[in-house]
């Protein structure tokens, strides 16, 4: 083989596994990036929604209080202003179910996704990572 092919050919192959290996080294860091989030600075990232009453489809009432946690400082800044809109979408979307709906693990495991899924849709900077039901009393 030609000297100058061979140099070619070597000098291609090593960017090609250079990059491989910094497209790996990046990507896999940033998938468990908030895992590793201490407690102190997961509240740091997060909103306290108040506690809502509402009725509920059924011949229920619910008295129920979050946590939201964000993934950036600049989410938690609009979440806590948008506060209004979590607030009127969670009663939208409660006042809408049956107690025995929310009644069980399943079913608060299913109300935290769905309500980290709709204020999602709502944040323009950032995302919600969790919501966390606080208290919840369905009467």
């Amino acid at each position: 083989m030609n000297k100058s092919f061979q140099l070619f050919l070597f000098s291609t192959l090593s960017i090609l596994l250079i990059s491989a290996a910094i497209y790996i080294f990046v990507f896999s860091e940033r998938t468990d990036a908030n895992d590793d989030l201490t407690v102190d600075e997961i509240l740091n990232l997060s909103v306290d929604i108040s506690e809502i009453t509402t009725n509920l489809s059924s011949d229920h009432y619910i008295q129920i209080a979050f946590k939201v946690q964000t993934d950036s400082k600049e989410a938690k800044e609009e979440l806590e202003k948008r506060e209004f809109q979590v607030n009127n979408l969670i009663i939208k979307y409660i006042s809408g179910m049956d107690a025995e709906e929310i009644d069980g693990t399943e079913g608060k495991i299913e109300l935290e996704q769905t309500l980290k899924d709709k204020i999602n849709a709502i944040l323009q900077n950032g995302k919600v990572e969790q919501v966390y039901i606080t208290s919840c009393i369905i009467q």
